[in-house]
């Protein structure tokens, strides 16, 4: 039970702390105490309650063992709040849990928070479908150039281009997509990245977890496009950037002791101040890196963390969801995070506290925080950003399968095609889908959808009564040897065949030749000499 995780779908903080609060009910050891020469049968002292809850916590995946003691404290602290547990007096609200001998019960039912209305964002005009070849324009035409004329092909011509090439070709027209704008680039980088998005988290909508007009193409296009070589987004515009003393503090510590380029005097302790210059930055942003609008999305994602590859590909499309900026600083902040964490050259950075868990404590609630407090925020965001700094080289990369469909979109659409004047089948627009069939049925495809316009060719060669005999033959034998299905389809028998082709005159041998003559009787002439 305690390695269950809470299914994706939309609020899912509240399904997780009402699943909480069920597991601490049902497991938590209730006994006899004694306080004040009295005793209370089924309750239990706050420190019995912290070591429970906080070995629940780490325990459950959908937390896991970066969760502190003192974390599990203010936990404890928002379910006396909530009134899920009271002080042995019915007392709950107003007083502060305490980890120690302090005496608490559970009330007759603790209160489960009820799911908020669903928002529903069915209006997803914002997100276009894709451009396809539905709107296309004809190249224009060269002018002051007679159009050209049908033409009736020689023997010798007509054998050069296609052995069973006859008859006229129908007007055709040569079209192309519209130029792309960078308008349309963007939206289709929108259309596509949310689809993947949906299909990786495994929803069948993304309504009630992502709204579309949240969604900014340019965003993305600029996320994917405008970086340098190791990957951190470039920005255009240098006031929204960090400020200088900002960054030069980071790259102090990301590359101690060897990043005090401003050649300021290390003093014992002057690494602390350092961080703490760099947390107070981030600690007053306004809101959180991750932004409010895709809190939902994120908290989805906590799920798939025990399928690796799953869980970073959803965290690519995300992040790529993100403005320019606040991509930029999550970036930096979890480089530096990282190579804090794994420098052994780092002095302790706290007495109490191991470095990396102070690192996660101190800048979890900058990345990610809902926009009403939730009761499981931080539980939730500490379990996000530790997952995010040990793949932050991999996180922020672009997936390669998104990166080439919508290439070859791209493409697609800039693709000059012909359209034929009076064709009732538009091949212009791309398909949605694919439908798998057998390779039966594709053999009969193929052979149909080939064999048709060959055998209206065979008939045309047969009844054009204005070609000689002779070549008449000559071009049904090549197309025999070219096309002998369709040829043998046509003509299955010699009767067949006799039928729908003129006759040969037979061919005489030679020593018959004279036959063809009529006889003349052999007569000699006399002459007499007077």
């Amino acid at each position: 039970m305690n390695g269950k995780v809470i299914g994706t779908g939309p609020y899912r903080a509240t399904k997780l702390w009402n699943e909480t609060i069920k597991l601490f009910r049902g497991g938590l050891p209730l006994r006899r105490h004694w306080a004040n020469f009295r005793s209370y049968d089924c309750s239990f002292t706050g420190a019995e309650a912290v070591d429970y809850l906080h070995d629940l916590l780490r325990r459950n995946y959908n937390f896991g063992p970066e969760v502190t003691r003192y974390q599990t404290l203010q936990l404890l602290r928002k379910f006396l709040k909530a009134h899920v547990i009271e002080d042995i007096k019915g007392r709950h609200g107003t007083e502060d849990f305490e980890d120690n001998g302090h005496l608490y019960r559970f009330p007759p039912l603790s209160p489960l928070k009820s799911f908020p209305t669903k928002p529903l964002f069915r209006d997803c005009g914002d997100l276009p479908r894709l451009i396809r070849w539905d709107d296309y324009e004809e190249l224009p035409q060269r002018e002051n150039i007679a159009p050209l004329k049908s033409s009736v092909m020689t023997s010798d011509l007509w054998n050069k281009r296609h052995s069973v090439a006859i008859g006229d070709v129908n007007e055709c027209k040569l079209i192309r997509r519209k130029e792309i704008t960078t308008k349309q680039v963007d939206h289709i980088w929108k259309s596509m990245t949310a689809e993947h998005l949906q299909r990786v988290l495994g929803l069948n909508s993304l309504d009630g977890v992502l709204n579309p007009t949240h969604v900014n193409g340019k965003h993305i296009v600029h996320n994917v496009f405008s970086v340098n070589k190791t990957g951190i987004v470039v920005l255009e515009n240098k006031a929204e950037d960090m400020p200088y003393w900002v960054v030069s503090a980071m790259k102090c510590l990301a590359n101690w002791p060897n990043g005090n380029g401003s050649k300021q005097p290390a003093y014992p302790g002057f690494e602390r101040d350092v961080l703490k210059t760099v947390a107070d930055y981030f600690q007053r942003l306004k809101e959180p890196l991750l932004t409010y609008h895709l809190y939902e999305v994120f908290v989805n994602i906590l799920s798939l963390q025990q399928q690796q590859e799953v869980a970073t590909e959803a965290l690519q499309l995300s992040t790529l969801l993100l403005p320019p900026p606040n991509r930029r600083r999550l970036q930096l902040l979890l480089r530096l995070m990282a190579r804090v964490c794994q420098n052994p050259h780092l002095p302790p950075l706290n007495d109490a506290i191991a470095t990396r868990t102070l690192m996660v404590q101190m800048f979890s609630h900058c990345v990610l925080g809902s926009v009403d407090e939730m009761d499981l925020d931080e539980l939730l965001s500490t379990k996000l950003v530790t997952f995010m700094m040990e793949h932050h080289n991999t996180i922020f990369q672009v997936p390669a399968k998104l990166r080439s469909q919508v290439q070859e979109h791209l493409s697609h659409l800039k693709r000059a095609q012909i359209k034929y004047a009076g064709s009732d089948t538009d091949f212009s627009a791309s398909p949605a889908f694919c439908k798998q069939i057998r390779r039966v049925e594709s053999e009969e495809q193929r052979v149909i959808g080939t064999q048709t316009p060959l055998q209206a060719l065979l008939e045309g060669l047969i009844a054009d009564r204005e070609l000689p005999a002779k070549d008449k033959r000559k071009r049904l034998k090549q197309f025999q040897r070219s096309y002998p299905d369709v040829y043998n389809y046509r003509f299955p028998t010699e009767e067949s065949k006799a039928a729908a082709l003129p006759e040969k005159a037979p061919r005489l041998k030679p020593h018959l030749m004279f036959l063809r003559k009529p006889f003349q009787p052999f007569q000699r002439s006399w002459s007499f000499r007077a």
